[in-house]
């Protein structure tokens, strides 16, 4: 490498060994730094930052089992595992020395060496150094940038007596490798569901790679998921690696899997099945070790029966089967949802905390939520978009379910009912307005507030 910011320890009790290594590697390696006593390494390894380490296998008068060299090794690759270790030793000792190389070393050199020869092993072993740092350098963006990504994901929230049995189940699931299938609604949070499963088992510390079939195009289906060679098609210019191949040794997650049109099932089914991809214009396979997590809002049993579901392939991905619960089906978590994504749209349009009074909790559980968790938490950005005061209203969510006609406000004229009509359509008029509505109503604040909690308005 001759690169001259490398640093190498030499360990050895011969003073003019020493000094022939310090001449010879000098010149070549840049700074040399010199031991006759191993006693010293510990400190001089957390003094100095150092590449490699050359090491005599004896140190004591008559000494030649080799012993302390081995006990010197350990001693190093405790200290900093990622150091690499050359031994230096004499050409009777050689068992000892490739013992040593279970230990951790990584070459020996034999005296007398050859110049040349012990160069190009220095190079070799500190290009293998300079490699293996990158690649743990790599590693380690890759598990920042994981963490990153998945610090900005939402969370899955929800205490309910449904969710809380999920939350059981994923946990019994994420452990085992199997294929899992989940099932829901648009909006449920299907993709939320996949990454927790990721998160929780072996595979967490790999890619998490996200495919949306129903955004790949039929034409770009096998270069998307199995890569592609240089050449293969007109816009082939270089080599790329599909998604299977990006995401092995962690999870692939195939988002919307009834989009898949048949001649693309096929395909996945054989991938699957045989565990390797061919990338377009390739005749070789590609070996992938992934696990496989499907998401649908479809019934895939309908379109087996209609023939445009394969049914083995369905039997190959649903090792497991994981059904998302509608919002409608646990209201109990509305409110803790409405409230997390209050805080969140606070933060974002920088508006003081906007309370979500109890009233008003309870007419976003009377609705129907059909675009689920999505649209509740668009609606709660609307709201507080458009709303003026620090507090919701039940008028603030009457866009969901249309505007109530006044033809008929009531069934029958009780005064409640005249006076729940009232309160509505002043607060209506004035947009909302608290203290206008109440000077018109001739109520005081507090007396129209609890008559909006009363009615439920």
């Amino acid at each position: 490498m001759n690169d001259q910011n490398n640093r190498i320890l030499i360990v050895d009790d011969d003073e003019y060994i020493l000094l022939s290594l310090r001449v010879l590697l000098e010149p070549e390696f840049g700074e040399i730094i010199c031991l006759t006593d191993p006693n010293k390494i510990p400190d001089t390894l957390k003094e100095h930052n150092i590449d490699t380490v050359l090491l005599d296998m004896n140190y004591s008068q008559g000494e030649t089992s080799g012993k302390e060299g081995i006990f010197w090794l350990k001693n190093i690759l405790n200290i900093d595992p990622d150091i690499n270790v050359l031994l230096i030793t004499a050409y009777g000792d050689l068992t000892t020395a490739v013992e040593a190389l279970k230990y951790g070393a990584i070459d020996f050199i034999v005296k007398p060496w050859n110049n040349e020869k012990l160069i190009a092993t220095i190079n070799s072993v500190l290009k293998f150094s300079s490699n293996k740092r990158e690649v743990k350098k790599l590693k380690s963006k890759q598990k920042a940038l994981i963490t990153a990504l998945e610090s900005d994901l939402p969370e899955i929230i929800g205490q309910s007596a449904i969710m809380k049995e999920l939350y059981q189940f994923i946990d019994k699931v994420a452990k085992a490798d199997a294929n899992v299938l989940i099932q829901g609604e648009n909006g449920t949070g299907k993709e939320l569901f996949a990454r927790a499963l990721h998160k929780r088992s072996q595979r967490s510390e790999h890619p998490f790679i996200n495919v949306d079939l129903g955004a790949i195009t039929e034409t770009l289906f096998e270069s998307e998921m199995f890569g592609h060679k240089k050449g293969a098609y007109t816009d082939a210019k270089e080599d790329r690696i599909g998604r299977f191949e990006a995401g092995s040794e962690g999870t692939i997650f195939l988002d919307e899997i009834a989009n898949l049109p048949i001649a693309q099932q096929s395909k996945l089914l054989s991938v699957i099945q045989n565990r390797e991809v061919f990338p377009v214009g390739s005749n070789t396979a590609v070996k992938i070790d992934v696990r496989l997590i499907c998401a649908t809002n479809a019934s895939l049993k309908e379109l087996i029966e209609k023939n445009l579901f394969r049914q083995d392939l369905l039997y190959r991905i649903n090792t497991v089967e994981i059904t998302i619960p509608p919002l409608r089906e646990r209201i109990d978590d509305i409110p803790l949802l409405a409230n997390h994504f209050i805080e969140k749209y606070c933060k974002k349009y920088r508006r003081q905390h906007i309370k979500l009074p109890d009233y008003v909790e309870r007419k976003l559980q009377k609705y129907h939520w059909p675009g689920n968790i999505r649209e509740l938490q668009h609606t709660i950005e609307r709201g507080i978009i458009m709303t003026t005061d620090n507090i919701f209203k039940s008028s603030d969510f009457d866009f969901l379910e249309g505007k109530e006609s006044n033809e008929n406000p009531f069934e029958n004229y009780s005064l409640e009912n005249l006076e729940k009509w009232a309160v509505s359509n002043c607060l209506k008029k004035h947009t909302g307005n608290i203290s206008r509505a109440a000077n018109e109503l001739g109520l005081t604040r507090g007396a129209l507030y609890r008559r909006i909690e009363k009615y439920d308005i």
